[in-house]
Order: C-alpha cells, then sequence, then structure tokens
C-alpha cells in the first residue's frame, strides 16, 4: 500500500512541476517589459518583469531540491553507519562464541555460515553436567577413601526397589478376640 502512495506523491509532483513550468513559460511570454531592480545598494536596469518573478521561485525551488538531496545523504550515511556497526558486532559475535566454545570445549562453529552459526545453541545444563553416581554406604573408614574405586556401571549405579505386601494386620473382633487373617488365593503358576 505505501508503494502505491508514494507512486501517486512522485507522479502528482511530476504532473504539478509540469504544470508550473507550463505557467511559468506563459507568465515570461506574457510579460516583456524591461523594469529597474533597485534593492538598496544592488541596482540593476532593464531587467525582463519576468524574471523579477520566476527568479526567486526558481530558486526557492533549487535550494529545497539541494536540500531534498543533503537530507537523503544524511539518511544514506546513517544507515551505512549502522551497517558498518551491525557487521562489526557480528564479528565480535562470532568472536566471543568461538572464544566460549574454546572455554566450554565445544565444537567450532566458525566454518558454518553467520545465520546456521546463530541457530547452534548452547547444550543445557542437564546436557553438560556429568550424571551423578549413586551413592553407595561405605562399610570402610574414610582413610581407605584413596584408594581408586573400579568405575561403577550404568546398570549397577541404579538401585532397584521391590515392593512387597505385608500381611494383613490382626483384627480385633467385636468380643475382644483377634480374627486369623484370611490368606490371599495363590497366583496360578504361568508355566504350568
Amino acid at each position: 500500500m505505501q508503494h502505491i502512495w508514494q507512486r501517486f506523491l512522485l507522479t502528482s509532483s511530476l504532473l504539478v512541476g509540469f504544470a508550473v513550468g507550463v505557467a511559468a513559460t506563459v507568465f515570461g511570454y506574457s510579460n516583456l517589459a524591461s523594469v529597474d531592480v533597485h534593492w538598496s545598494v544592488f541596482h540593476i536596469n532593464g531587467v525582463p518583469l519576468w524574471t523579477v518573478a520566476l527568479v526567486p521561485v526558481a530558486l526557492t525551488l533549487a535550494a529545497g531540491a539541494l536540500y531534498h538531496w543533503i537530507d537523503g545523504l544524511h539518511h544514506f550515511t546513517e544507515h551505512m553507519r549502522h551497517r558498518h556497526r551491525v557487521h562489526e558486532l557480528e564479528a565480535e559475535l562470532g568472536a566471543l562464541r568461538a572464544h566460549l566454545d574454546q572455554v566450554l570445549e565445544m565444537p567450532d562453529h566458525s566454518g558454518l555460515p553467520a545465520k546456521t552459526a546463530a541457530k547452534v545453541s548452547l547444550p543445557s545444563r542437564a546436557e553438560e553436567a556429568p550424571e551423578p553416581a549413586a551413592i553407595e554406604p561405605e562399610s570402610e573408614p574414610v582413610a581407605s577413601v584413596s584408594e581408586p574405586k573400579p568405575p561403577v556401571s550404568k546398570s549397577e549405579r541404579r538401585k532397584r526397589v521391590r515392593l512387597t505386601v505385608a500381611g494383613q494386620p490382626a483384627v480385633e473382633q467385636a468380643n475382644g478376640s483377634e480374627a486369623t487373617p484370611t490368606p490371599l488365593p495363590a497366583k496360578p503358576d504361568a508355566g504350568a
């Protein structure tokens, strides 16, 4: 939508400029009389009348165009300075990432393009931290800790919990005597 608006503004300014040019030409050919211009110490004799009106307008338009071009140049230089700063910051970020990878002993991302390297994320804390070894109660005195222990396999580190069902508690009956618990029915063997 903004593109269409800019096209409209450019077209309308072209048409207005064309109309001003036609009006200035008609005004110039209609006013051929000569006049004398006296302004402070500045004196010009025999100046065509149309120049008195059109030269200030032309100078104003030229000054406005020059101002517009300088303003556009300022915006362009600001854009280029910003772009240069962005490139500097990207290079600094790459250097910091390489240094951080070196400190964390991670693989080097310097061969990857900038967009791909930005997508590479650092590992989470769960991936960085080694898996804690299972705490086993020591029956030996603390002085023997200096002896190296053989590595513990992953299956030995996990402790298995076995759930057992305790017998039913004795229930008191209304007359005060204890009732014997009824035994649970035995499970049939799957292999039989």
